[in-house]
């Protein structure tokens, strides 16, 4: 998702380095502290290795890496900075892993000049001397021993010769080259030259036998020169041959060549190259060419590259270089090319090894740039032998010539509000200016800097205008400057903080806002062009009790768009400033009307004349109980990202602007160890509005964004999308990160710079990876209308029409053969309607007669039914053989149950009512993730990790279903048939286990039923082992009062060593209080022995419900077995299940947040009215009026759609559900509302979200009088409830505490009512309401209403509707 695109490594000051690998060419040059690794082909960063590691003393100084020496053979790198040399070593099986070798320390007044390494030895040199040190192991540490010490004038170059004979040095003072023996350290020989020296080589001939040195020497006049001994003196060096322009070129042609440079084509790298082209077998045309390359390997001849003014190449030979005479020595041009194969002559070229067989990598610096060179077309002089790769153009800046590095680290970045500038400040207080290019070039161009001797020690500072301009604030000056020509400056109160408010390009004003010291709001009218000026506009404080902790900016970058320039205007007011107090209050600002506008002050077009006395306008806050907090940050989208400290570390939460009674707006909670604190926060925000938080540490940023909520799964609402380890790449701790425009990240650490971003876009293909965006949106955007947890909510909100369109639509799509990027969803109208309404638009059963007589339609193609059996299965097989990309395993599968559910929807859709389709559902997602949890071979089943980051959640076997879907079945009027569909799910034996999963004995309501099921399950549990043991049953049949079936399964036990006594014991008449007092005596001493639920049987033998139910809950732990033996032993109005659900389950339904658990548990209590107030009331006021001690609140858990449900069908179900409902406030039941469309967005359910807002009704019951003229109103479209129209239907004043159908009657009663315009009989008692804009509830006395009831009975109204 994010790559490294660049990285801002500065210029190489002078020649490179390279380690040739087997699968790659390493290129290193030193920059400020630390020597840069690179990939030689790709200029691709890969390391840095920092000096300060060893010497932590010169983290911070002043001084760079001056030289720099490699030795290939032991994968050695040895740098120096000022007298300090330090040499790290390169291991591992992949040769990943640097690690310190060892250190040199010299004098203070010896800074190193020179370096070489070549075979243990080391050749320092310094102002003053040159020194050779040997490697030695000194208690198995590597240690460099000083051999000799010589004075010579200040080094610049130093090398070793081939057979490490003899030592090459050049001085910084003179043209000499000396020469001096490695042994002693005694000069040979002096070489003179007419200019200045390059470069030195040594020449290596491996194919000789001879011992004898050669020396080429590159002076600046691009003139190469070969040095090589005479006969009978084999130590002197003399001048051999001399290639210059004129050797190379017609004499008419080199004189009009004014700039050249010349460089020597390493001979080893030539030769290795040559050998595998040779050996690689070639198609017959190319045997031309490859009898020139064979030619210059077989001959050995040295060749020497030179490059022309107009870019064009010349290669040169010199042969017989190895033989004696040296007369025998004869150089000839070997090709020219046409110009413009380079830019220009460069002060360095290599050419090093290449991966790739029959090519090698050329090298040219500066500016740093990388070629592949064709072998076999480059000489033969053919066209496109030279294919540039890479290049690092951002290191030759215009305005540092030499390439001179930054002398400082990086302390923070700033940006301009769309993200297309960016500036940072170093720690002398210097500072540069970026321009994010992402439409050209994709890099960042410096367009300006500042220094402390122009703009003194800036404190703050602000990119303006995509990095155009910039302004700068001095605490010491007391001075606002906005750096133009000429410049403008601002006397301005000491400032904390200074940000740029977003605004076109094109307005050449714009507005900065400063925070003093004392957090006083200043806004500043900047004028960029024609005639740049600084105006204080306001200066005004934020209206709060106490001044704030913190006051910072809300991010702009939402506002300003992520595609195209910023050209968007700003004239919606949005949040400008977040205010946190010291108790962790969260306030958020906007400039007041009278201060200015978007469209004038804050774009800078009103004209004030000093400050104003405009206020700032609160539009939130946010309580989040958090004190001394250490960071703070606020997206576009008004979520705040808190950084507190706790005992454990850091405390980080993500909190939403929007708090209610039902939100307290924390979002996310993470701990965090102090032994690795946050050092920065930066927010972004895609294209369709989601944030994204970078949260950086000493070595890594982790990238959050949102995640989708799923209906079976408690998913954080916020997790770890990308994870960036900054410590595989250097040591240098991140100083900040920001984001720029289009989801490009700038990460800071030391000197360096590194930019993630997101390829180019191209055409979209199967294997191309996921940008960031489109990631997170993946991850939290809105769904597709075939994604399973679109269909499940449609499901669950009785949109059985709309999930058939939705299958059928796949389908046609599957069927299409297009790419998934091109499939189209259903109308959002679609999702605005009710079954009833889509049936009737676009049912696919017509009749082929519309009137009695007619004749049929000969068309044939309407005859099948697009969702019939035939068309799901074959959807189905096209699925399980290509599943749909980007749906995990687990949710393929889904997707498949849920199309088959569907069908079998449609199949018993009269027998199956909504409350126990939802609960069909949930059996069947139980069982499926339990499947694929216990399949470890999956995909699913396991962690999928990408770049350190879990891709997917791990499933988890689940022991039961949730208490929400147990409710389903508890208020289902088809529970036969979901008590056979049960006992189906579990192979057709459902034993104890089974039972509790899915909470049987919890949604049964029938006694008898429930009677008739335990002895089913008895019989199960007796039949599941092989052995038959009565142990296993006797606790159910027990309950039953079946003592006498008990005692005759004892006896087919044989085999039990318990028979006998059993037998005895059983025999005997358990109504006598003798023989129930001796069982219980036995339940006491199976306590003792830990045989808990045997223990339990004895109760209830002895007639001693009370503690058998106690054995259940404290040594069991399974208070759904202590429910259903209460159940079925004394019925739903026992005293003990009365005590079971007050002191156990309505406590444990309090600790854990489980409205649903409680809404059961107080229906079964008979107190309905509770039931439906605790799906809406916080629990802290529902707890405060109970009878029960609850000690506990947990979490609220208000992520739940399906409650909306659930409320919408209790509310007017019977006397005390209408009673408990007056109870709520309509403000109270509105946010609820408002939750619950936030919740289905989270889920990607948006369509649904709407569809809810648009169609929920407020409507209560009542007993108020209603004008009669309101029926003759015609019925308002958004008064019908999306899945609860059956439920309103019935609605009217008249509530019996019964319990009522939850299914519509097949036809209305003639005494009903109209669902929404109901009048009660003047008789009544009427309760007048006030209208009160916020909604408050209008509370109706149960007493009214209980009179009313009986007088509308006596008195039904009499309704024509009621008959059609």
């Amino acid at each position: 998702m994010l790559d490294l695109v660049q990285s801002y490594t500065g210029c190489p000051p002078s020649s490179l380095q390279f380690l040739y690998l087997p699968r790659e060419t390493l290129l290193l040059y030193p920059f400020a502290d630390s020597v840069a690794v690179f990939n030689a082909r790709t200029l691709a960063f890969l390391r840095a290795l920092a000096f300060w590691e060893v010497f932590p003393s010169t983290r911070h100084i002043s001084q760079s890496v001056q030289c720099l020496t490699v030795e290939r053979s032991m994968k050695l790198v040895v740098a120096s900075l000022g007298h300090r040399v330090v040499a790290w070593s390169l291991s591992g099986a992949q040769n990943d892993y640097w690690r310190v070798h060892s250190s040199l320390q010299l004098s203070e007044d010896q800074h190193v000049s020179a370096l070489n390494c070549v075979s243990g030895l080391l050749a320092v040199g310094t102002r003053s001397t040159l020194s050779v040190y040997t490697l030695i192991l000194e208690n198995d540490l590597p240690t460099w021993s000083l051999k000799w010490s010589s004075a010579v004038p200040t080094l610049s170059r130093v090398r070793f010769s081939p057979s490490l004979m003899y030592i090459a040095t050049t001085s910084l003072h003179d043209n000499v080259v000396r020469i001096y023996l490695t042994t002693t350290g005694r000069q040979t020989q002096a070489v003179p030259h007419p200019r200045p020296v390059n470069d030195l080589i040594w020449r290596n001939s491996p194919t000789s036998s001879r011992d004898d040195p050669t020396l080429y020497t590159v002076t600046s006049d691009a003139t190469l020169r070969i040095f090589m001994p005479v006969l009978d003196a084999p130590q002197y060096l003399q001048l051999h041959t001399a290639l210059d322009a004129f050797s190379s070129l017609p004499f008419s042609l080199a004189l009009k060549q004014t700039d050249s440079s010349v460089f020597w084509l390493d001979r080893e790298v030539m030769t290795a190259a040559f050998k595998t082209l040779i050996a690689d077998p070639q198609p017959a045309e190319e045997d031309a060419r490859r009898r020139r390359v064979r030619e210059i390997a077989e001959e050995g001849w040295d060749l020497f590259l030179r490059v022309l003014g107009d870019g064009s190449l010349v290669v040169q030979a010199v042969a017989n270089i190895d033989r004696r005479p040296p007369t025998l020595l004869k150089q000839f041009t070997l090709l020219q090319t046409a110009p413009g194969i380079l830019p220009g002559p460069p002060s360095h070229l290599y050419v090093v090894p290449n991966p790739s067989k029959g090519s090698l990598t050329l090298l040219t610096s500066p500016p740093l740039s990388s070629y592949e060179l064709a072998i076999l077309p480059f000489f033969d002089a053919g066209a496109g032998s030279l294919t540039h790769v890479a290049s690092d153009t951002v290191h030759s800046h215009a305005d540092a010539p030499g390439g001179e590095d930054p002398r400082a680290e990086i302390v923070r970045y700033v940006r301009t509000p769309n993200g297309e500038g960016v500036g940072l400040i170093r720690e002398d207080g210097c500072g540069e200016v970026w321009t994010f290019d992402w439409a050209r070039t994709g890099r960042l161009i410096r367009t300006g800097k500042w220094t402390t001797e122009d703009a003194g020690h800036v404190d703050h500072f602000v990119v303006i205008d995509a990095g155009r301009y910039f302004a700068t604030y001095s605490s010491a000056a007391g001075l606002l400057t906005l750096h133009t020509t000429p410049p403008a400056t601002l006397p301005v109160p000491s400032l904390s903080l200074l940000f740029v408010l977003s605004a076109p390009h094109s307005q050449p004003v714009r507005t900065l806002v400063g925070v003093t010291a004392t957090q006083t709001i200043l806004l500043i009218s900047t004028t960029l062009f024609p005639s740049p000026s600084l105006t204080l506009l306001s200066e005004q404080s934020l209206l709060l009790p106490a001044p704030p902790k913190i006051i910072l900016p809300v991010d702009p970058m939402a506002w300003v768009g992520q595609i195209g320039s910023g050209a968007r205007g700003t004239s919606d007011k949005h949040d400008v400033l977040l205010s946190v107090s010291e108790d962790g209050e969260l306030a958020f600002w906007v400039p007041g009307d009278d201060a200015s506008s978007p469209t004038d002050a804050l774009n800078g077009t009103k004209a004030h004349n000093g400050a104003s006395n405009s206020t700032w306008t609160c539009t939130g806050k946010v309580r989040t109980g958090r004190k001394g907090l250490t960071m703070a940050r606020c997206s576009s989208a008004k979520k705040s990202v808190l950084v507190a400290p706790i005992p454990e570390g850091e405390e980080l939460t993500i909190w939403d602007s929007k708090e209610s009674e039902f939100s307290l707006g924390l979002e996310y909670h993470r701990t965090l160890s102090a032994s690795d604190p946050i050092s920065d926060l930066d927010w972004t925000t895609t294209p369709d509005k989601q944030s994204i938080l970078a949260v950086g540490f000493a070595h890594k940023v982790e990238l959050l964004c949102q995640q989708r909520a799923t209906y079976f799964d408690e998913t954080p609402a916020w997790g770890i999308c990308w994870r960036l380890d900054m410590s595989i790449m250097i040591p240098h701790p991140i100083s900040d990160s920001i984001w720029l425009a289009r989801g490009t990240l700038l990460v800071g650490a030391g000197h360096l710079m590194f930019m993630y971003g997101q390829k180019a876009p191209s055409v979209l293909s199967q294997n191309e990876p996921e940008s960031l965006f489109e990631h997170v949106a993946r991850l939290n955007g809105p769904l597709d209308d075939y994604h399973p947890q679109m269909i499940l909510q449609c499901l669950l909100w009785e949109k059985i029409e709309l999930v058939k369109s939705v299958i059928v639509n796949l389908a046609r799509n599957v069927e299409s053969g297009r790419s998934i990027h091109e499939w189209e969803n259903l109308p959002i109208e679609r999702y605005l309607q009710k079954d009833e309404e889509v049936k009737a638009a676009y049912g696919t059963h017509r009749p082929k007669y519309s009137l009695l007589f007619d004749v049929p339609e000969t068309n044939e193609e309407e005859q099948e039914d697009p969702f019939s059996p035939s068309a799901v299965r074959k959807l189905i097989e096209r699925l399980e053989e290509q599943p749909i990309p980007h749906l995990s395993p687990r949710e393929h599968e889904s997707l498949l149950v849920l199309i088959q559910t569907t069908l079998e929807i449609q199949e018993q859709r009269r027998a199956l009512d909504p409350n126990g389709l939802r609960y069909l559902i949930s059996i069947r997602s139980f069982y499926i993730l339990n499947r694929r949890a216990s399949e470890p071979s999956t995909p699913s089943s396991g962690n999928n990790t990408v770049n350190g980051v879990t891709s997917g959640l791990r499933l988890e076997r689940r022991e039961r279903l949730r208490y929400r879907d147990m409710i389903w079945a508890f208020h289902s009027e088809s529970q036969d048939l979901l008590l056979s569909t049960s006992v189906s799910a579990c192979g057709g034996k459902m034993c104890w286990p089974d039972a509790r999963a899915l909470g049987v004995f919890i949604w049964m309501r029938s006694g008898d039923a429930m009677r008739a099921h335990m002895e089913v399950v008895a019989r199960n549990e007796y039949m599941a082992g092989d052995n038959r043991d009565p142990t296993e049953c006797s606790l159910f049949y027990f309950a039953l009062g079946k003592v006498k079936l008990v005692h005759g399964l004892w006896r087919q036990a044989a085999w039990h060593k318990e028979q006998q006594v059993m037998l005895k014991f059983l025999n005997n008449n358990f109504n006598e209080p003798r023989w129930r007092t001796a069982a219980q005596k036995n339940a006491f001493a199976l306590l003792s022995k830990r045989r808990f639920e045997y223990a339990a049987a004895f109760f209830l033998l002895g007639g001693s419900l009370k503690d058998a139910v106690s054995v259940c809950i404290k040594n069991m732990g399974d208070w759904q077995l202590a429910v259903a033996l209460a159940r079925v032993v004394e019925g739903d109005d026992g005293p003990i299940l009365q005590d079971i659900l007050s002191n156990t389950v309505i406590p444990l339904a309090f600790r854990d947040g489980n409205r649903w658990l409680a809404s059961w548990a107080f229906w079964m209590l008979r107190r309905r009215d509770l039931a439906v107030r605790i799906l809406v009331t916080p629990l802290e006021d529902i707890a405060s009026i109970l009878d029960v001690d609850i000690t506990e609140i947990g979490d609220p858990h208000y992520d739940d759609p399906s409650l909306a449900l659930l409320f919408s069908q209790l509310k007017s179900k019977t006397l005390q559900t209408a009673q408990g409902t007056s109870e709520i406030s309509g403000r109270t039941e509105f946010n609820f509302v408002l939750q619950i469309a936030r919740v289905f967005c989270r889920m990607g359910c948006h369509a649904l979200a709407l569809d809810l807002v648009r169609t929920w009704s407020f409507q209560r019951p009542s007993t108020v009088v209603r004008d009669t003229r309101a029926l003759r109103r015609p019925p308002s479209p958004l008064s019908t409830r999306f899945a609860l129209e059956p439920a309103l239907r019935r609605q009217s004043s008249i509530l019996i505490d019964i319990d009522m159908s939850t299914a519509p009657p097949t036809r209305r009663a003639s005494p009903s009512r109209s669902p929404t315009r109901g009048t009660s009989p003047a008789r009544s008692v009427v309760e007048e309401f006030k209208d009160e804009s916020d909604l408050v509830a209008r509370k109706a006395g149960i007493g009214s209403l209980m009179k009313s009831a009986k007088q509308d009975v006596k008195v039904p109204e009499f309704d024509m509707n009621a008959f059609f």
